[in-house]
């Protein structure tokens, strides 16, 4: 016998596009949900239980609802109502044509690594770092100049074993999810998702000899900020940012938590990467 879910449906009803794709989405929801608990991406979560969160928007919606639901282990299924949606594995159709099975006993869920990111003050002792507020992030962190956008210097130290020093305009940790975001921008690696790693890419990198890595995520990351521009930040997930001064050591381990996301069973990666990024698009040729 199924077991309906309690699904919590994420969605800005005044955003561009969300009341079309609603019309689609929640009767789909209703027709197999036991109930459905309606939420704009700003709100806080309810405090009922649910079992599968659907969320509606673009990459960024779905980046910040993940980052508040791994800890719960809520599956998330996202609907693109963005420009390109990468991270959503469904637009309004085809959640609706799959909604039985993603609503289902048994939905295909993959997992996906996250980050935790801390920063410790230039005053602060090494032994405080355990202390520390850490952030989430499913995509990256990135320490960049900012203005004036002078060059500034950041020293890298790879699990307490040292590492090289870099001059440019900063540098991109991500995970392999975050591999096809701002890291691939940057000429860094695409990582499968199903993969645990720390990407590992400089931004404009003063140095023929500096190219991106990828580490083991049990390594952890530490970033100290030796010389900076005023306007120098950390940001997350490209929606949380910091100021960064000089003596800063921004640490960047994996994440305790992993985030649960429903896919597409009919679509794979590569592919994905191939229609939705046009990932190794040749010329136009005459005969073609």
């Amino acid at each position: 016998m199924t077991v309906r879910p309690r699904v919590l449906l994420v969605a800005d009803p005044h955003r561009d596009g969300i009341p079309a794709t609603l019309a689609i989405v929640e009767p789909a929801i209703q027709r197999r949900a036991e109930k459905v608990l309606r939420i704009a991406p700003d709100d806080a979560l309810p405090e009922d239980h649910f079992d599968v969160a659907v969320v509606l928007g673009g990459d960024g919606t779905i980046l910040a609802q993940a980052r508040r639901l791994a800890s719960h282990g809520t599956p998330i299924a996202g609907v693109n109502v963005g420009r390109l949606g990468f991270l959503a594995a469904f637009d309004a159709d085809e959640f609706a044509g799959a909604a039985e099975q993603i609503l289902g006993d048994d939905p295909p869920v993959t997992e996906r690594m996250m980050l935790e990111i801390a920063v410790e003050s230039g005053g602060s002792k090494a032994s405080d770092a355990t202390e520390l507020d850490w952030a989430p992030a499913l995509n990256e962190c990135v320490v960049t100049a900012g203005p004036p956008f002078r060059m500034i210097e950041l020293g890298l130290d790879f699990n307490g074993n040292g590492g090289p020093h870099l001059s440019g305009d900063g540098l991109i940790v991500s995970t392999p999810t975050g591999s096809t975001a701002y890291n691939v921008s940057a000429g860094g690696p695409i990582v499968h998702p199903s993969c645990d790693a720390l990407v590992i890419t400089p931004l404009a990198v003063h140095s023929l000899a500096f190219r991106p890595v990828i580490a083991s995520p049990d390594e952890p990351i530490t970033i100290t900020v030796v010389r900076v521009n005023e306007g120098t930040t950390l940001v997350i997930d490209g929606q949380l940012t910091r100021r960064l001064e000089i003596g800063d050591r921004v640490h960047v381990r994996r994440g305790g938590h992993r985030v649960r996301m429903i896919r597409d069973p009919r679509a794979e990666f590569w592919s994905t990467v191939v229609r939705k990024m046009r990932w190794a698009t040749g010329p136009t040729y005459r005969d073609r």
